[in-house]
């Protein structure tokens, strides 16, 4: 097993200006489970490739364990890659397919047939070791995929959006058995996904990527609780964080009829008129119909979930019509086009640089 440290890593495209991944700056601990995640084009599949010798370095290092492998083919890197199409041999076995790797580097065949074994045992794929990848399910091939990197038994695992290919409920399911069987093995994991819940669930750590540039590195929990910046706040988050722009007034911040207390000190310094400041949708107080407080929330739609329900809804703020999301008791469901009266939770704002984007709350 191995940390892994992107030290400044850069990747410029030839014919490009602009760095597909700008000075990334990351250190994984030994046996860590870390998670990158962004939109499209933000540069996480870039990094990715990077560690694995598939992409130059155009700056900065990457260390793999002690060794710097920077410029070592991908061959000598002991990693294993996951890739998102499986990329199976057809003609092949399931069995032939997991230790393709290890008859290529020359291991005895008992040892073969004991390793695949073994990684078959753990991914429930014993039954089909004599199938052929076409009689098997997309997720049973995603498991295939697994078993070939893990009889290699890497120092790395690189896992590039393993289970985008698989359904909806598959991919709960199959995100569990990958998280379990990462701690179970220990192995260092890099994983790559577009899906914030998926990062969120799965993580050790995660990281955030916006235009080739690290935003944020942190627990799933803490990044959660306290976003960097407002990218982070809108990404993370399913409803995502309700980000609304209010005048700031003596005492905090003006939210429809209420006032929101701010700390003096992190509102202080700054020059402009107006903050942003961000509520989750659960961190909502619903104000009875009497209470002149918050604001007014015209109901659009009700998303009903059991447990829980989800008003989408819109709200007037200086004159302006705002998209707001509100999480309210799925016994207590509002009707469609009525209005709700919502008071953020004491304690539980984010406050937000306007200009910059930067958090100014703690």
């Amino acid at each position: 097993m191995a940390t892994v440290s992107f030290d400044k890593a850069t990747r410029i495209y030839p014919g490009t200006e602009k760095p597909a991944v700008d000075g990334l700056d990351i250190h994984i601990e030994d046996g860590e489970f870390l998670v990158l995640v962004g939109p499209s084009g933000c540069g996480k599949s870039t990094s990715l490739r990077m560690l694995a010798g598939l992409e130059d370095v155009n700056g900065g290092a990457i260390r793999i364990g002690d060794r710097d492998v920077t410029h070592l083919p991908p061959k000598d890197r002991d990693i294993a890659m996951v890739f998102q199409n499986y990329a199976l041999y057809p003609h092949m076995t399931v069995a032939d397919n997991m230790g393709f790797a290890l008859k290529i580097a020359g291991v005895p065949k008992a040892e073969i047939k004991q390793k695949v074994e073994d990684a078959a045992k753990i991914l429930d794929l014993t039954d089909y070791l004599a199938r052929k990848p076409k009689a098997l399910s997309g997720g049973q091939r995603q498991r295939v995929a697994m078993g070939r990197a893990i009889v290699r038994e890497p120092q790395v695992f690189l896992m590039d959006e393993p289970l985008s290919n698989l359904d909806a409920k598959l991919r709960v399911s199959t995100r569990t058995q990958i998280a379990s069987l990462q701690r179970r093995l220990g192995i260092t994991t890099v994983y790559v996904t577009h899906d914030q819940v998926e990062a969120m669930t799965m993580g050790d750590r995660v990281a955030v990527l916006k235009d080739g540039l690290l935003q944020q590195v942190d627990t799933p929990r803490s990044m959660y609780d306290r976003p960097a910046n407002l990218f982070v706040a809108g990404f993370i988050g399913s409803p995502a964080m309700n980000l609304v722009e209010v005048p700031i007034t003596d005492g905090g911040v003006k939210f429809g009829k209420s006032i929101v207390p701010v700390q003096r000190d992190a509102i202080s310094g700054i020059t402009d008129k107006t903050v942003t400041v961000g509520v989750r949708p659960e961190h909502f107080e619903v104000a009875g119909p009497e209470a002149d407080l918050g604001l007014a929330v015209t109901v659009n739609v009700v998303e009903e979930l059991g447990a829980d329900a989800y008003v989408y809804g819109t709200a007037k703020l200086d004159g302006n019509a705002q998209d707001l999301v509100v999480r309210v008791s799925g016994r207590d469901v509002p009707e469609k086009g009525s209005t709700l009266h919502v008071v953020p939770r004491s304690g539980e704002t984010h406050v937000f640089s306007t200009s910059t984007g930067e958090r100014l709350s703690d």
